[in-house]
């Protein structure tokens, strides 16, 4: 639902863990790296003074927030038609000559703009958008890029947006109209028979040889119908579904959160389509049962972010859409996570798109209006308010007491949570070669920050985008 609009230009803490039988999510094994969505998991600062390492033009959109695994930064694009790609470039002090490895169609029919969840050798990620019915959760080995396993989810606004949650074995996303679900990671079904991932690893690899094979016998007698394999001639395995609650009631485009034994999932109100509602549901994350639920006044498009015994809410009145900034409404709610109960509420003259950031005893918050906020969690009272005059789709990134906003003109702004000053600004599109807007976040990683643009709307619609990685020299 959030890219409708920009779409039409293209054809934890665990704070229950003695309750909980599921397993913390590891470092950016959920979305924004953690449950407190800082988009940061080693609370290493960025550089002192900022400097363009390399950056990397593109004639994608990335709407997704870059994301680290192992040594590399993994990004999303969406290019013309809707041509989908994913892509694992090296996170290293020098520019990347080429890609470590890129995935698109055959095997990608629909474009991913959900961050993807890491864990261990393995990468998932949802596809489809509003526009698309039905689409895909994906499992892939993050080294060589083969396909693991998929689940296909088929129907009308159904698509995979909001950024998946591994916790131990278990895969928990949110589809659009299919709700929210929970799927077994570490194994899949094949024709009835049921395999572990290093199993499936193994048979995917024979069956890549056997493609390969193949293909050059054929080669060799100089047939015309000599192909090289892709990855769409792979087998298909499907994982099992431990549950899915919701279906065809809510519209889950946000990511869900893992609180303990609670699974945090965010449902949003279509007003074109009329249908979904504006709520927060806990649900048991071994069952899917409903804990409690909290009606909302404005649509979650951020989800929910862990903060001790809290769920901090943001809303939005509009999504992402350029046209609809004047006049839009925002506020950041803050809940009890045992019972749903509202402990405070500050609203904001501006749509909180993004996640809220939590650290330093901090929600820190980007706005339409744009202005960066901190509320003390306690209270809520206000302690930071900063101007980047710009409007801000983008989420905050946090480390080491410093927040790390983008705005829609692409500069990026270090602010000490402090003092409220701003550290640094750094017109990273511009200095990239590629004016642009961020829509997707700011990623803090290894002292390094890496963010990619789009330009699907606005005064740069059309021009080419990029991927910049910020460090020192």
């Amino acid at each position: 639902m959030l890219l409708r609009s920009l779409l039409s230009s293209l054809c934890v803490l665990c704070v229950l863990c003695g309750e909980s039988n599921a397993a913390d999510p590891g470092p950016w094994a959920t979305y924004r790296g953690n449950p407190q969505r800082t988009g940061n998991t080693d609370n290493v600062a960025g550089p002192e003074k900022p400097a363009v390492l390399w950056a990397i033009k593109s004639n994608d959109h990335f709407l997704a927030a870059p994301v680290p695994v192992k040594d590399s930064i993994y990004v999303s694009g969406v290019g013309a038609f809707n041509r989908p790609t994913i892509t694992l470039f090296p996170l290293a002090a020098k520019p990347p000559t080429q890609p470590t490895w890129s995935k698109s169609a055959p095997y990608l029919k629909l474009a991913s703009v959900s961050s993807p969840a890491v864990s261990g050798d393995y990468l998932i990620f949802g596809d489809g958008m509003h526009q698309d019915s039905g689409g895909l959760l994906h499992c892939i080995n993050a080294t060589t890029s083969k396909p693991l396993w998929q689940l296909p989810l088929p129907g009308d606004l159904i698509h995979l947006e909001g950024g998946p949650v591994v916790a131990g074995n278990r895969v928990f996303i949110g589809g659009g109209a299919a709700g929210a679900m929970c799927v077994e990671l570490d194994k899949g079904t094949l024709d009835g028979k049921e395999y572990d991932l290093p199993t499936i690893t193994k048979m995917q690899d024979a069956k890549w040889k056997e493609l390969v094979a193949k293909y050059e016998e054929l080669k060799a007698k100089k047939d015309d119908f000599a192909i090289p394999p892709d990855d769409s001639q792979l087998l298909k395995f499907t994982p099992k579904k431990v549950w899915q609650k919701g279906e065809m009631k809510w519209h889950v485009d946000a990511p869900v959160n893992l609180a303990g034994d609670k699974l945090l999932v965010p449902t949003s109100f279509l007003d074109k389509e009329k249908v979904g509602e504006r709520a927060l549901y806990a649900l048991n994350a071994e069952t899917g049962e409903t804990v409690w639920k909290r009606e909302l006044a404005l649509n979650p498009w951020g989800g929910a972010t862990v903060a001790g015994d809290l769920a901090i809410v943001p809303g939005s009145s509009i999504g992402y859409y350029l046209k609809e900034l004047k006049g839009a409404k925002g506020d950041v709610t803050a809940l009890d996570l045992k019972t749903g109960e509202v402990k405070w509420k500050k609203d904001v003259p501006g749509g909180v798109v993004g996640a809220v950031a939590v650290a330093d005893g901090l929600a820190i918050c980007t706005a339409t209006d744009g202005k960066v906020r901190a509320f003390k969690l306690a209270d809520g009272e206000r302690t930071l308010l900063y101007d980047c005059k710009m409007p801000v789709f983008a989420p905050p990134a946090v480390a080491a007491g410093v927040a790390y906003v983008a705005d829609l003109s692409g500069t990026v702004h270090a602010i000490d949570l402090k003092s409220g000053n701003a550290k640094w600004t750094l017109a990273a599109a511009k200095e990239g070669g590629a004016p642009g807007m961020v829509y997707g976040g700011v990623t803090v990683h290894g002292g390094k920050i890496i963010v990619a643009t789009c330009n699907l709307e606005g005064p740069t619609a059309g021009k080419e985008t990029v991927v910049i990685c910020i460090g020192t020299k």
